[in-house]
């Protein structure tokens, strides 16, 4: 997967162009993304020990923590990690590292308490990511199946910020889709309509053929039961997704 990245367009783009070039086009646009030959894992766990051992615990360090938390190093790699190469870097380098390492990683943490306190708050289960439709959605999402037979119910999880693309559900006759909100609070919005908030126990009729989307707001999680409506020649259709600025005039 390449790895895109603008960092040095937006800092230094007209005053440095071609630092700025170097830095997203060979750096990270060609460098980082050589992953046949080392995995972007891999690539995080020598920088972040290559930025350590030099003292280098600036924004840059952080990047490159929050990086390589989103590659895949988990906090108590991390925390090895750092132990390691202090014996080797220095005991002071690697206390500037960890304070800042357990500022980056404790989000995570209070991110998993928010997701557990919001399943003990609903009776369904939060479910699996919902990884075969996350082409469609802007954050992680969750899906639990709660019946497949007779009419589909799922019970769908969003994470703060997520959203699902827009999209419209198509059908000959009958068909639609039925949104039993049960946790947290979201939104509904329908192409050319004003956005309505949502909060357990709301419930939004979707008609076939009309243009929508769902998911969290930005400071809760959210969960909504969706509901299948049976019909004949019954299909989903993604559109583009909701963009980051039609989503922050919501707030």
């Amino acid at each position: 997967m390449a790895v895109k990245q603008t960092a040095g367009r937006d800092a230094l783009g007209t005053f440095a162009p071609e630092f700025a070039h170097l830095n997203d086009d060979i750096l990270f646009g060609e460098v980082w993304s050589r992953e046949q030959q080392l995995s972007l894992r891999d690539r995080s766990l020598v920088t972040v020990v290559s930025l350590m051992s030099q003292g280098l615990v600036d924004s840059s360090f952080q990047y490159h923590l929050s990086t390589a938390k989103k590659n895949g190093i988990t906090k108590e790699e991390m925390a090895e990690i750092l132990t390691h190469a202090a014996f080797y870097a220095g005991w002071p380098k690697a206390w500037a590292a960890f304070r800042m390492a357990k500022d980056v990683y404790s989000e995570e943490e209070s991110a998993s308490d928010a997701k557990s306190a919001h399943e003990k708050s609903m009776l369904f289960p939060i479910g699996e990511p919902n990884n075969a439709f996350a082409q469609y959605f802007i954050g992680q999402s969750y899906l639990a199946p709660v019946s497949t037979n007779q009419v589909g119910i799922f019970n769908v999880t969003f994470e703060p910020k997520c959203r699902n693309n827009w999209h419209l559900h198509h059908a000959e006759k009958g068909g639609g889709q039925i949104l039993i909100c049960v946790a947290g609070r979201g939104y509904y919005q329908e192409w050319g309509k004003a956005p309505q908030e949502l909060y357990a126990g709301d419930v939004v009729n979707i008609p076939p053929e009309v243009k929508h989307w769902h998911g969290a707001a930005p400071d809760s999680w959210f969960s909504h039961l969706a509901v299948e409506v049976p019909g004949e020649n019954c299909s989903n259709e993604w559109l583009e997704p909701v963009s980051d600025e039609e989503y922050a005039a919501l707030t």
